[in-house]
């Protein structure tokens, strides 16, 4: 069975995310303990037991969701797990690309949280803004966005979903554009709880300084295939994997067709890794037909086991 794992951005945190696997794998409390070495006890009793509001802050949730997710990798690795491919939502790129070896743990660390800083100062608290856009197809919400945009711009920001958008931007914009996809018959529309604008022109200032970091960074091809966010498409050249990187900050993840990209290519099930379980559940709406796993705690892991996940040919 050819199955691809799934790794997940911001927004998926929580405060205790991956204790139990601590507690009840030796690979996780390894993974956990270079993280204590890298940022710290105090970052790691963060992640353990809060504050929710000190997990929120961007250089901190980017950081722990890594870490949670290269935690519970390691187990599911551990266990025999061989994906064919990989992908990761924003954030969860840098942990898909730890889990193919083409960037270190250690490395990994430090650079995500400063993408975080550097996310976070782009742009002033207020000024910019996400919105998730359901019941609407994705060209009428661009559509949308350019009729909503003029000195403050709105813009597409994640392709979810068949029927879900992502919008960001200035704050202005994005409530313009809310406007018109209610009266576009909106089925729903959910502000986000964002600290900044991911995934628009507005970040663009972030990308020279990431570039500068990845030039310190040691980056391998690939030893696991990974589809990338600002193509939908594969890569394995390590500059081609940096540019990518760099691009994706102010760029649309396309995450919809990433995983179309991933089923063409072969691949039969998806695990979607936690903390959370919304790769999980975009999964029903993209290909429904699919076998999608769920992996966000121990019991997760035990309830694969006895299905006989990982004594299969994976």
């Amino acid at each position: 069975m050819k199955i691809a794992v799934l790794f997940p951005g911001q927004g998926a945190q929580f405060a205790g995310m991956g204790l139990d696997f601590y507690n009840k794998y030796p690979q996780a409390e390894v993974v956990f303990d270079q993280t204590a070495a890298a940022l710290g006890d105090a970052f790691i009793n963060t992640i353990f037991k809060g504050p929710e509001v000190k997990l929120q802050q961007t250089e901190i949730t980017q950081p722990a969701i890594l870490a949670v997710s290269a935690a519970i990798y390691s187990v599911l690795e551990n266990l025999g797990l061989k994906p064919y491919g990989l992908a990761g939502l924003s954030l969860g790129e840098y942990s898909a690309l730890v889990a193919a070896g083409s960037i270190s743990f250690e490395d990994a660390l430090p650079l995500v949280q400063k993408r975080g800083i550097y996310m976070q100062e782009a742009v002033p608290a207020g000024e910019g803004t996400m919105a998730a856009i359901m019941g609407v197809p994705h060209k009428i919400v661009e559509k949308i966005c350019h009729e909503a945009t003029d000195e403050d711009l709105v813009s597409p920001a994640n392709y979810n979903c068949p029927g879900q958008t992502v919008i960001s931007g200035n704050t202005k914009a994005v409530n313009r554009a809310i406007e018109l996809a209610r009266k576009a018959g909106a089925k729903k529309i959910t502000a986000l709880k964002v600290s900044a604008p991911f995934h628009c022109a507005l970040l663009n200032p972030v990308e020279e300084r990431l570039a500068l970091e990845l030039e310190t960074i040691i980056v391998n091809e690939p030893s696991i295939p990974v589809v990338f966010n600002a193509t939908a498409g594969f890569a394995r050249n390590p500059d081609q994997i940096k540019a990518n990187l760099v691009t994706q900050v102010s760029s649309p993840i396309l995450w919809e067709q990433s995983i179309r990209v991933l089923i063409a290519a072969g691949i039969e099930s998806f695990i979607g890794l936690g903390p959370g379980n919304s790769l999980s559940r975009l999964m029903k709406r993209i290909a429904p037909e699919m076998e999608t796993y769920t992996v966000e705690k121990v019991e997760d892991i035990e309830e694969l086991v006895q299905k006989g996940i990982f004594n299969t040919d994976l």
